[in-house]
C-alpha cells in the first residue's frame, strides 16, 4: 500500500516536468513563406496633410509578391533565434497619389536578409501535451483555438535593384542617383500559428521594415515637405513550418 502511494507521488511529480520539457524535442524549425509586399516611399501616394497614418497609399497598384525561407532556434519556450531570406519585388508609380503629373514608375527587386527575434506571448497547451506528441489528437475540434501569436523584430540587410520608367530614369541621372544599392533595415510585426499536427504548424505574419534609406525607389525627397521619412515597406504572408526533431547532440534529426 505504502509502496503504491510512493510510485504514484513519483508519477505527479515526474510526468509535469516531463511534459514541460517537451518543446526541446523539437528545437529547430524551418519555414517558407509566401504573400504580398506594399511599398510606402517618394514615388506614388499621397502627402501627409490629406493621408492620415497612410491608409491612402494601401492599394492594389502598389501590391507585388514575395517569398522567404526561415531556419528558427528555440532558445526557450518562449523565445526563438530566426535566419530569414526573403526575396520580393516592391512597386511605386505615381498613377495614384499626389504627384500624377510627374509621372514616375519603378520597379524594384530586393532580397533581405535578416537575423531576427520572436516573442511567443501566448503558447497553445498542445506544446506540452505528450498525447499530442504522439499524434493521438487527430479531429478537427481538437485544435480549434489551437494558436501561438508572437511578436517579432531584429535587423537585417537589404540588397536593391531599381528598374525606372524613362521620366523618373532621366530625374535619377539629373540627380546623381544609382540604380542599386544595400542598406541596412529593421523588421518589425506580428504573427500567429495554428499547431495543425507535432510536425507542422501553418501561420499569418504581417511585418514591416523600415529602411536606413529613402532611396529604395530611386527618388530622395528629403527636402519635400511630402515625404521627409525613410522608406518602409511591408509584407503579409502566409506560412508553412516545419519542426524537426532533436537529436542527443543537440542537432537537427531526420529519423523517424
Amino acid at each position: 500500500m505504502k509502496r503504491g502511494i510512493l510510485i504514484a507521488l513519483f508519477l505527479s511529480l515526474i510526468v509535469p516536468i516531463t511534459e514541460a520539457q517537451l518543446w526541446k524535442m523539437r528545437r529547430y524549425e524551418a519555414a517558407a513563406g509566401f504573400g504580398s509586399t506594399s511599398f510606402f516611399g517618394d514615388v506614388g501616394g499621397f502627402s501627409r496633410p490629406i493621408n492620415i497614418l497612410g491608409l491612402r497609399d494601401l492599394s492594389l497598384l502598389q501590391t507585388r509578391f514575395n517569398l522567404n525561407l526561415n531556419l528558427k532556434f528555440r532558445i526557450t519556450q518562449e523565445i526563438n533565434g530566426r535566419l530569414s531570406l526573403s526575396y520580393g519585388i516592391l512597386n511605386a508609380d505615381d498613377r495614384r497619389g499626389s504627384n500624377k503629373d510627374r509621372e514616375y514608375f519603378a520597379t524594384m527587386s530586393i532580397f533581405e536578409p535578416a537575423l531576427i527575434g520572436e516573442y511567443y506571448f501566448l503558447k497553445h497547451w498542445s506544446e506540452d501535451s505528450y498525447v499530442f506528441k504522439k499524434g493521438r489528437i487527430n479531429r478537427i475540434k481538437d485544435f480549434l483555438g489551437a494558436l501561438d501569436f508572437y511578436l517579432f523584430t531584429g535587423v537585417g540587410g537589404l540588397s536593391y535593384s531599381i528598374l525606372p520608367n524613362t521620366a523618373l530614369k532621366t530625374a535619377m541621372a539629373r540627380d546623381n542617383m544609382v540604380n542599386k544599392g544595400f542598406t541596412a533595415i529593421v523588421p518589425a510585426g506580428v504573427g500567429t500559428t495554428l499547431i495543425v499536427t507535432p510536425d507542422f504548424n501553418l501561420g499569418v505574419e504581417f511585418g514591416g521594415r523600415y529602411a536606413l534609406t529613402d532611396r529604395l525607389d530611386g527618388y530622395d525627397s528629403r527636402y519635400s515637405q511630402y515625404s521627409p521619412s525613410n522608406d518602409v515597406y511591408y509584407f503579409f504572408n502566409l506560412t508553412v513550418t516545419y519542426k524537426m526533431k532533436t537529436g542527443f547532440n543537440g542537432l537537427p534529426s531526420f529519423r523517424r
